[in-house]
Parts: structure tokens; C-alpha cells; sequence
């Protein structure tokens, strides 16, 4: 059964397949032929987690390829207790052609997996945000037209969203640098890991924004203290105070770059209104793009599914 729980359980190949997909069903949307490949198929999210661009992202792509959406809080489907987790594994499994998970813990996702008998998509973890990352590398290409030599630079936290970048970047050996405050790197462990999967990565980490974006094509950040995280919201306030993404900040990098955000933004935090909504922005873009990419993916996950 092919899931996708991580970046990992895809290969180059799969990554521009999805890409092309979506762009092939967001043509089609536009132009007012759209592809109905998912007619009668149903998709079960099930989310601990509260979501706006996550939720809606996939509820609207299954209307659009001609299937149904059934939406479960965590409470809902019994995660906690009130079943075996293989047990509400294999019963979604039997209802659904393929689930989307959007928990706290990677092993939970992990172990689902383990028991479904359909596809199971991470709509976001602790540790990796794939769908997102796939959503970024989209919209890159819809902006500059190629993958080829477009750095990304992300300014902030060494989290799930940065985590899942590096990974597909590594896998496409596209350049990007995590620009982090000294303790807010990504993981040795994880890193060790990345190295041993992309043996020629291009990604690095500094903690000296001002040097890293000056070859950026894009300019990338996102919340400083994360779902789970908000009791070390004012400790990151303060580790972080100098990696604000400011129109200063982008004025640095060649005229051509780009500023992104995975959303919600915490405006006079990691970004500044004028950044935010400046001439550089493609943030509501790349939020739109959650759609498209999601009809690419699902249909994609489907079509592979054995």
C-alpha cells in the first residue's frame, strides 16, 4: 500500500508527478473542463488539530475530482481510548478510498499506516508537514516557471514545515538554507537522517539571516512558536527578535525574490504587515495552491495506490 506519511515514501519521480498533475487539474479547473478522476471515491480526515487551509484544502479538492469528504476530530474517531488504534485503523480503512491525518504525534500516522488497507496521507505532524512542502515547491514553479536554480531561504524555527522542505529540496537537489537562531537548528538526528537519504543535498543551516538571503529566489518563514509550543512563546519571542522578515529584509535578496508563508502568520512577529502584503508576496497564491496541489495528490495516491 503506497502512503505518505513522509517525504521519504516518495521519489523524485512521484514528487514531479504530483506537481504536474496539479498543474494539469488546476489548468483545467480555470479553463472550465475539469477532470472528475475520483467520481464515488470517498476521503476520511481525521484531525486533532484545528485547520482552515489543511481542511478546507482537501474537502474542496475531493468536490472538485467528483468524490466526498467526511470530516472526524480526533474525539470523534476514538483516539483516545475509546478504541484500539488498529481497530479504528482498519474500520476507516474499509470505508474510505484513502484518509488524511492531521494529528500531533508522527507515530500515530505512522502506525495507521501500518493497519489501513488505503492510502494514508500526513496532512501535518510534530515532524513533518509534506503536503505543505508540496504545495511550496508548486507554487515556486508556477512563480518562476522551473525548479531548476531557485534557492529558498527559510528565515525562522528548524520545525516540521522547514523539516519537510529540506527533505524535498534534498530529493530534487534544489539549494536552500535554514536561516535559525543558535538552538533552533533542525534536529542532528533528523539531519543525520537527510544526509544518509540525499547523500547530495544542497541544504545548509546559519544563523546569520542577512548573508543567507542574498541569493534567494524566495524568502520563506513561519510562526515562531507552533501549535504545542505556546508556553515558549515569549522565550522565542526574544531568540527571534532579529530574524523578523521585514520589506528590509527582502530588499537585501535580488529584485526577483519572493516572500512565502505557510500560514497563520502572527503579523509584527516572524513578519511585518508591509512584507506581508507587499509586491513580493505570493503567500495567498501559495495558500491557494492547497487545493490544487491536494486534487494532484489525491489523485496521484489513488491511482498508485498498490
Amino acid at each position: 500500500m503506497k502512503h505518505l506519511a513522509t517525504l521519504f515514501d516518495l521519489t523524485p519521480d512521484d514528487v514531479m508527478d504530483i506537481l504536474e498533475t496539479a498543474e494539469r487539474l488546476k489548468e483545467k479547473h480555470f479553463a472550465g473542463n475539469p477532470e472528475t478522476p475520483l467520481s464515488n471515491r470517498v476521503a476520511t480526515l481525521v484531525f486533532e488539530k484545528p485547520s482552515l487551509r489543511t481542511r478546507l484544502s482537501f474537502e474542496a479538492a475531493m468536490t472538485h475530482l467528483g468524490g466526498s469528504a467526511s470530516f472526524f476530530t480526533g474525539q470523534d474517531a476514538g483516539l483516545y481510548g475509546r478504541e484500539s488504534l488498529p481497530d479504528i485503523a482498519r474500520v476507516i480503512s474499509g470505508y474510505s478510498d484513502v484518509i488524511v491525518l492531521r494529528t500531533f504525534s508522527q507515530d500515530l500516522i505512522d502506525e495507521f499506516c501500518t493497519w489501513s488497507s488505503c492510502p494514508v496521507i500526513n496532512g501535518l505532524s510534530d515532524l513533518y508537514h509534506p503536503c505543505q512542502a508540496l504545495t511550496d515547491l508548486f507554487t515556486i514553479r508556477e512563480a518562476f516557471g522551473s525548479l531548476t536554480d531557485e534557492k529558498i531561504v527559510f528565515v525562522g524555527d528548524g520545525n516540521n514545515v522547514s523539516a519537510s522542505l529540506a527533505m524535498l529540496t534534498s530529493m530534487l537537489g534544489l539549494p536552500m538554507t535554514l536561516a535559525c537562531p543558535p538552538g533552533y537548528e533542525l534536529p542532528d538526528d533528523f539531519m543525520a537522517r537527510l544526509n544518509e537519504k540525499c547523500p547530495n543535498s544542497q541544504f545548509t543551516q546559519t544563523n546569520d539571516p542577512i548573508t543567507a538571503v542574498k541569493d534567494a529566489s524566495i524568502i520563506y518563514t513561519d510562526v515562531w512558536a507552533s501549535m504545542g509550543q505556546e508556553e515558549e512563546a515569549e522565550k522565542r519571542k526574544k531568540a527571534f527578535a532579529d530574524f523578523q522578515v521585514t520589506t528590509e529584509l527582502l530588499a537585501l535578496a535580488p529584485a526577483h525574490c519572493r516572500f512565502m508563508h505557510d500560514l497563520p502568520a502572527k503579523r509584527g512577529l516572524e513578519v511585518t504587515d508591509k512584507a506581508m502584503d507587499g509586491p513580493q508576496s505570493i503567500v495567498f497564491q501559495q495558500a491557494e495552491n492547497r487545493m490544487h496541489l491536494a486534487k494532484g495528490l489525491l489523485t496521484w495516491i489513488v491511482r498508485n495506490a498498490h
